[in-house]
């Protein structure tokens, strides 16, 4: 177990060492949240017809945009994957004596530094547009908490499209027409309560609706709740470990 963790470990941090050498990937996956929460957040705060209770729609939709950018984010890691595969690392990582687990655990685990990055970027436009942010130490760990979850949940779940698809023309169509259906398919900027029966249901199995929850949670004074933070957390982390099985079983097959 010991042994699995120091591996992710090491494979997360030459991710980030990336990251650092070339940080404007983080710079410009900043700038969705910005145009979506100072744009679509100011025009949609004028229509009174999507009920949150007591909440300014704003502050309402400021988690999911949130949630928005980690998926967004996340979804698109697994080209990452292919390039590396296309350069030859993959090869060299499936040399080692690494688990396998720990490959695609490692890859998941540098994802949340993005995640993290653009959590701070919403907190600091959602508190310029006068947003009712919690800054409750347990709040802030609960966000925390939810970014990383969610980063390896979405970040795995790219890596094993890519395992599966192989080339970057196919993974680029497939992660389109998967993010907009994922995003829409939640609580994000709406209620559930607005969503005809069908689309609840396929709600109810969508990973992003629990993250959703818990971001609104512990990010906003006064988050509607639709489950339990321990229902919430149990389905994503139940996710995240089916998914991280699953991409165990098919990183080795990446290289074929």
């Amino acid at each position: 177990m010991f042994a699995v963790l120091y591996e992710s470990l090491a494979i997360a941090d030459a991710e980030v060492r990336k990251l650092r050498r070339d940080p404007t990937e983080l710079l410009s996956r900043a700038i969705q949240p910005v145009l979506w929460l100072v744009v679509f957040g100011q025009v949609f705060s004028a229509v009174r017809g999507i009920p949150t209770g007591q909440l300014r729609y704003l502050d309402y939709m400021a988690p999911g945009i949130l949630a928005q950018s980690i998926l967004f984010s996340s979804i698109f890691y697994g080209i990452a994957i292919i390039w590396e595969r296309d350069l030859g690392i993959v090869h060299k990582l499936l040399v080692t004596p690494a688990h396998r687990s720990a490959l695609v655990l490692g890859k998941a685990l540098a994802a949340t530094l993005r995640g993290l990055v653009q959590t701070l970027v919403v907190y600091l436009i959602a508190a310029a547009l006068h947003v009712s942010i919690r800054l409750q130490p347990l709040a802030i760990i609960t966000v925390i908490c939810s970014v990383c979850v969610g980063a390896c949940i979405f970040s795995t779940f790219s890596l094993v499209i890519a395992c599966i698809v192989k080339t970057r023309e196919r993974f680029m169509g497939i992660g389109q027409v998967l993010t907009m259906p994922l995003f829409f398919a939640s609580n994000a900027i709406y209620p559930l309560d607005l969503m005809p029966p069908w689309l609840r249901v396929i709600a109810t199995i969508n990973p992003l609706t629990y993250l959703v929850d818990t971001l609104r949670s512990g990010m906003i004074v006064g988050g509607m709740n639709n489950y339990a933070l321990t229902t919430s957390f149990g389905v994503m982390i139940a996710v995240f470990a089916v998914l991280l099985f699953i991409g165990a079983r098919l990183y080795p097959s990446l290289a074929s």
